[in-house]
């Protein structure tokens, strides 16, 4: 017999597949399915126009899939309280069931305020996990064998149908209504269907070289998976993405005639999944880190240098770094943008331009379609070196043109002005000869000098005691416990936890480093393991064969040592003017 009411309510959850509080709910009694247009978070400063655009599809095509089972999408506007305590009153309400949600301050706080309304009412409030991050979660030890016995758990099945009630559906409601301007970014489709086509694509398609196109913004743009968005909507679930991704995995191991890059990828994107939950789970750990420095010993380390017009000129896209302009003015059109280049976005203005992260982090969040606190709040303070159990990463913004736009064509795109610069010097168009005749601004900074100061502040901050006790006690509560990863991946790909003999790896095999995150998996090269310098134009079989040379100390410091004297001398016969001072010979590594 159906007992009382059960409202179920949506909030990062977007989907009827493999939901369990709707599972649950319709078990037990008639289903009020409801979201909450919350003002707090409309109005809140990372949220902008192209959210509530993608949020109006996602809850559009919910809406057709519960009427499809049964009732409709209940949804009203105003606090989250106050819209519970009606509904509850008006339809003898019996449970609340939702998902756990991991926020940023003001869903932690409203998540409190409703957690202790239940409780003055009696009223059952069922949250139930969706993903990997544990709440109330002490430290890391066991947590890779939580996470997998979570995500390799059977998803939960689609309701057959659903009992619903009498309540008035509200319908959508649009910018106009809520007061939020609207954006001009263009945004991809909504919706768990879309979700799942592009899994599907990503899987079977644009995957396939996923590893070593992932960095590239030229490339990403395709390679990369595209799920950031649906997932941090909750149109497909993390569950069914792992499966997918693991079961895929499995077939193209077992067809000899698969693409062998194929299993390079795959294993990278799980590999990412972890990291997904790894990042969340600081935020649901420490909910502050929204706010102040991870690491307390690094309070006062840049609150105090605060420059507005770098700021303005880095949020313009106006920087005179090419690489660095043309990816913020895709970010602002699009909404996204691959990992390795927003790293290097944070990265040169928490270090180059020495800004605080919290401005920039608030700009970013309301930029990004994808955004989702817990992975956007780490990022900030790991880019921004302000963690403390990582190496202090500093991206050189025209090394990082050079490497993943080797021909300019992303910078072309994003960066107009920059049309009729000489192939050579697009990268660094301020070594050019005619650079003062471009509508583009010069360097906001002096790369090689902002980045020398910045990593010498950082590590000064480094030598004091009390960073030593905070590192410590951020790797206890948030550093990633690599072995418990690698063993629980094992048992979930069924063999023995411990490999049979360890085996040294070649360079060959060391040669490609996973990301720039930390290594749950141990497969990035050590910090002494150094990267080849190819000359370019050298034809691909004398690359193989010189590898080694090339990649030996020695050349690297014969690279340097030509760098340096081009910099600072006159060589004679001088460069063409079709090379850059320091790009004769021209590498690329």
């Amino acid at each position: 017999m159906f007992g009382p009411v059960q409202l179920v309510w949506f909030k990062k959850d977007l989907r009827v597949r493999d939901h369990a509080p709707l599972s649950q709910a319709a078990a037990r009694g008639p289903v009020l399915p409801v979201y909450i247009y919350e003002p707090e978070q409309l109005h809140h400063a990372e949220f902008d126009g192209h959210h509530l655009q993608y949020l109006n599809g996602c809850l559009a095509e919910l809406d057709l899939r519960l009427r499809a089972l049964g009732t409709p999408l209940v949804v009203r506007v105003g606090e989250a309280v106050a819209v519970l305590d009606e509904l509850r009153e008006a339809h003898g309400v019996g449970a609340v069931w939702a998902h756990e949600e991991t926020g940023n301050g003001v869903s932690f706080a409203r998540d409190r305020r409703v957690r202790a309304w239940a409780r003055a009412r009696g009223l059952p409030l069922h949250e139930l996990p969706q993903n990997g991050v544990v709440r109330r979660l002490k430290n890391r030890d066991g947590w890779a064998a939580t996470w997998e016995e979570r995500l390799g758990a059977p998803q939960v099945p689609v309701p057959p149908t659903l009992r619903g009630t009498d309540a008035e559906p509200g319908g959508l409601r649009d910018h106009a209504d809520l007061r939020v301007p609207p954006s001009a970014k263009a945004i991809p489709p909504a919706g768990q269907a879309y979700a799942h086509e592009t899994l599907q694509s990503f899987l079977t398609v644009r995957g396939v070289n996923y590893m070593r196109e992932m960095s590239s913004p030229l490339s990403a743009e395709t390679s990369c998976s595209r799920l950031s968005a649906p997932l941090a909507y909750g149109t497909i679930s993390l569950r069914e993405v792992l499966q997918a991704t693991r079961q895929r995995l499995a077939d193209v191991k077992g067809d000899p005639g698969a693409d062998p890059r194929w299993v390079r990828s795959l294993r990278s994107y799980e590999s990412r999944l972890h990291w997904h939950c790894h990042f969340m789970q600081r935020l649901e750990s420490e909910p502050d880190m929204e706010f102040r420095n991870l690491n307390r010993a690094l309070d006062g380390l840049r609150e105090n240098d605060w420059n507005e017009e770098h700021f303005e000129r880095w949020c313009a896209g106006q920087t005179g770094f090419p690489l660095v302009d043309a990816c913020m003015r895709m970010l602002r059109a699009t909404g996204w943008l691959n990992f390795r280049m927003r790293a290097m976005l944070v990265s040169f203005a928490t270090q180059h331009l020495w800004l605080h992260w919290r401005r920039p982090g608030l700009f970013l969040a309301r930029q990004w379609l994808d955004n989702e606190p817990g992975i956007h709040w780490s990022q900030m303070q790991m880019q921004g070196s302000t963690v403390g159990i990582n190496r202090v990463r500093i991206y050189s913004p025209t090394r990082q043109a050079r490497e993943q736009d080797p021909q300019g064509e992303f910078i072309r795109r994003w960066v107009p002005e920059l049309a009729d610069v000489p192939g050579d010097f697009l990268h660094a168009p301020w070594e050019w000869t005619g650079a003062t005749r471009l509508a583009y601004p010069p360097p906001i900074v002096d790369e090689h000098a902002a980045g020398r100061r910045a990593r010498a502040r950082i590590y000064a901050a480094r030598t004091s005691p009390a960073f030593e006790v905070e590192a410590r006690r951020i790797y206890d509560r948030h550093g990633s416990r690599k072995k418990a990863v690698v063993r629980a991946e094992r048992k979930a790909q069924g063999l023995p936890e411990k490999r049979p003999g360890k085996t040294r790896q070649t360079a060959q095999q060391r040669s490609h480093p996973m990301s720039d995150q930390p290594d749950l998996f141990g497969l990035k090269p050590t910090p002494d393991t150094p990267k080849a310098i190819l000359p370019a134009g050298l034809p691909e079989s004398w690359q193989q064969a010189l590898g080694a040379e090339f990649a030996a100390p020695y050349f690297h410091e014969l690279k340097d040592f030509l760098v340096q004297e081009r910099r600072e001398h006159n060589i004679f016969p001088p460069p063409p003017m079709s090379l850059t001072p320091c790009a004769s010979p021209r590498w690329k590594t």
